[in-house]
């Protein structure tokens, strides 16, 4: 179940890659288009479907994390210690929180086939809300098809994602639980290099 869970949220945000052509465009309409261009992308890419590590990467970093409000992700995960840590502490745990997402979500874009598509539920929010969250279903990847919720935050530039929410677990929170335990044992030093080892560690450990 955990590992699925894991596999579902990689997809998720492996799917929501955005260009400056969305900046005004409604969150669930952006959703929709650029998951289904993402798809195409990869849908075409031999190399990603081959497994092509530094291809994958470069996809995810350029496409996917630009979009992704990494300082709210981050500082939600860390929690309350995210606002004693030094700026420097901030910084270090941003880059290192990303790189681990990096790593992971790209193992997800070889799930994607031809038969992969995106289904837009329908969203409930109003023309003056700042967050919302919008809700679809991804089919074709094998098995049943994957519920996936995403919070975005309106933003001066475009809609930003701070948390994905698959089969009933949240990204943030997801991570939450095993950072605190790691501040609790050795602060936010021992967080940062526990991330560091993680991220230099083979892909295939995580």
């Amino acid at each position: 179940m955990f590992q699925r869970t894991i596999s579902s949220l990689i997809f998720a945000a492996a799917t929501l890659g955005a260009t400056a052509a969305f900046a005004q465009t409604a969150p669930d309409v952006m959703i929709k288009q650029v998951a289904g261009d993402v798809i195409e992308s990869v849908k075409n890419d031999k190399a990603i479907q081959a497994g092509d590590i530094s291809r994958i990467h470069g996809l995810v970093d350029t496409q996917v994390m630009p979009h992704v409000d990494f300082q709210r992700m981050t500082a939600a995960t860390v929690g309350k210690a995210w606002k004693t840590a030094t700026p420097e502490q901030q910084a270090k745990l941003q880059a290192e929180f990303k790189t681990l997402l990096i790593r992971t979500y790209a193992g997800a874009l070889t799930k994607v086939n031809a038969q992969t598509t995106v289904e837009l539920k329908p969203t409930r929010s109003a023309a003056e809300d700042t967050d919302v969250t919008v809700r679809t279903n991804i089919k074709g990847t094998g098995g049943d098809p994957i519920e996936i919720d995403y919070r975005l935050e309106k933003q001066p530039a475009e809609w930003k994602i701070f948390d994905v929410n698959v089969l009933g677990v949240w990204l943030v929170d997801q991570y939450k639980s095993s950072f605190a335990q790691q501040i609790a044992s050795s602060g936010v030093d021992g967080l940062i290099n526990a991330l560091v080892a993680k991220n230099k560690a083979p892909a295939a450990t995580k």
